[in-house]
């Protein structure tokens, strides 16, 4: 019986491949769990469809995360904090801020993915990173000023 996998199944194969497999083996377990489908010709095409739909997809997104990037790269923000009297902010700048920063400049992004190198507590010019997924790690400029 040739079955084709819809999730990977340890000792046996990966999602998407087809397997011959016994008759007990493929009905009562592989088919009866969700793992697998009889491989018929019309069940093949739905998930080759699916499939080229999914890596479609994918691909959009990447296009659209490294436009982001690019715009990422080329923005500079301007965040403005308090400062004592030493010339030292009230407080560390957060992750908080730069995401509410970087939303004012039209970019939407989640502060989880900000990725500072250390705690910015001085005014100045600093370099932070974006974790976007996908290997994409852009970097843009944040420039820190006094109130």
């Amino acid at each position: 019986m040739k079955v084709l996998l819809l999730k990977e199944v340890k000792s046996l194969g990966r999602a998407g491949e087809i397997k011959e497999v016994k008759e007990g083996y493929g009905q009562n377990f592989l088919i009866a769990k969700g793992l697998a489908k009889l491989a018929t010709d019309a069940v093949v095409r739905q998930w080759q469809a699916k499939e080229k739909a999914r890596a479609e997809g994918e691909q959009a997104r990447l296009e659209e995360l490294k436009k982001l990037a690019t715009k990422l790269e080329s923005v500079t923000i301007k965040i403005v904090k308090k400062v004592g009297a030493n010339g030292s902010l009230f407080g560390a700048l957060k992750k908080e801020d730069v995401a509410e920063a970087l939303k004012a400049n039209g970019l939407e992004i989640d502060k989880k993915d900000i990725e500072m190198d250390g705690a910015i507590k001085a005014t100045g010019l600093y370099e932070i990173s974006v974790k976007l997924g996908r290997g994409i790690h852009p970097r843009f400029k944040a420039d820190v000023v006094g109130e």
